[in-house]
């Protein structure tokens, strides 16, 4: 067996926005894992909120023993965006060896195609209103919030798309305050869910003030292990496959949270369609899927996921499992 990882970057088709910075392409890195004349792929987007970068994702890669495989490999790395490329590439390796479909190994159903959100990244009022028009045929939104001047650009998101369902995420960038100032806000404007308002490491507030909607752990919530801190203060967890490392733990994670009482969101970094193909076997039956990141490419992999009005499909097996 041979593992092998490199950092490639795919442009974006415009500027994308957080709370915490804006990027015009996608870092990614594709992993490839070959074995008997059979190469298995994964890919993961480095996340800098984790400490993670380019050089350090593809270092730790490369210090993986080979031969390797999916149990040993969460003993060998802790969650994050390496093991998840690694893990789904396993998946991929293992399809193809079997001759089978990576649910069918999963002993999960034939996956169907699941409607996702369509994300707004943080911007003027203007122009997010301008960016809600343009894509207010969508059934679903996500707005990236995150900062002053939130209301209006709700306000403006909402008239520009009036009769599309909104989620909003903050990603960390709110206080309590000004949460509870803007809940009866988003209430008022039909927004159906809340992501991430405080900061991860500061959110026991959430236990103790009013929810009026529901409000969704993304950078509080990585695996299993994080579930305990979550009761109480989160309704839902966002469930990525770069937090959790890999397809086999977000499989267990989304189990998890179910039995215990949590809704289960799937979303993703900015990624191509090969980090998006395992995610849609996790995303069957999620209350809200949020998969969009080649939606928001202006280039992407050979055998790309298909986006149609019935949502986004499940790969073909020439670009995973």
């Amino acid at each position: 067996m041979k593992i092998k990882a490199v950092l490639e970057s795919f442009r974006l088709a415009e500027t994308f926005t957080i709370a915490r910075g804006s990027k015009d392409v996608a870092e990614v890195v594709t992993v490839r894992v070959k074995a008997s004349g059979v190469t298995g792929w994964g890919e993961c987007v480095p996340y800098a909120r984790y400490g993670e970068t380019g050089e350090s994702v593809v270092g730790e890669v490369a210090s993986m023993p080979a031969p390797i495989d999916r149990v040993s490999l969460i003993e060998a790395l802790p969650a994050g965006a390496a093991r998840n490329a690694i893990d789904c590439a396993l998946w991929d390796l293992e399809a193809k060896t079997a001759g089978k479909r990576v649910w069918e190994l999963a002993g999960l159903a034939l996956p169907g195609p699941q409607i996702t959100a369509y994300t707004l990244s943080l911007d003027t009022p203007q122009n997010m209103g301008q960016a809600a028009a343009k894509h207010g045929h969508r059934p679903l939104l996500k707005i990236k919030l995150g900062g002053e001047g939130d209301m209006a650009r709700l306000e403006a998101v909402r008239q520009g798309a009036p009769s599309t369902e909104i989620i909003v995420d903050a990603n960390e960038g709110w206080s309590a305050e000004l949460y509870s100032e803007l809940a009866p806000h988003l209430v008022r404007l039909g927004v159906t869910l809340v992501e991430q308002p405080l900061p991860a490491d500061n959110d026991g507030m959430l236990g103790e003030i009013e929810r009026p909607l529901p409000v969704c752990a993304d950078e509080a919530c990585h695996d299993r292990a994080s579930l305990p801190a979550l009761l109480g203060k989160y309704d839902m967890v966002n469930i990525k496959l770069d937090k959790t490392g890999g397809l086999t733990e977000a499989l267990a994670l989304r189990g998890e949270a179910l039995a215990q009482g949590f809704g289960v969101m799937v979303g993703c970094m900015v990624g191509t369609s090969l980090a998006m193909a395992p995610a849609v076997l996790v995303a069957q039956g999620a209350a809200v899927v949020d998969l969009d990141g080649p939606l928001l490419l202006a280039e992407d992999r050979d055998h790309a996921l298909v986006y149609d009005d019935r949502g986004v499909h499940s790969p073909q097996p020439e670009l995973w499992g």
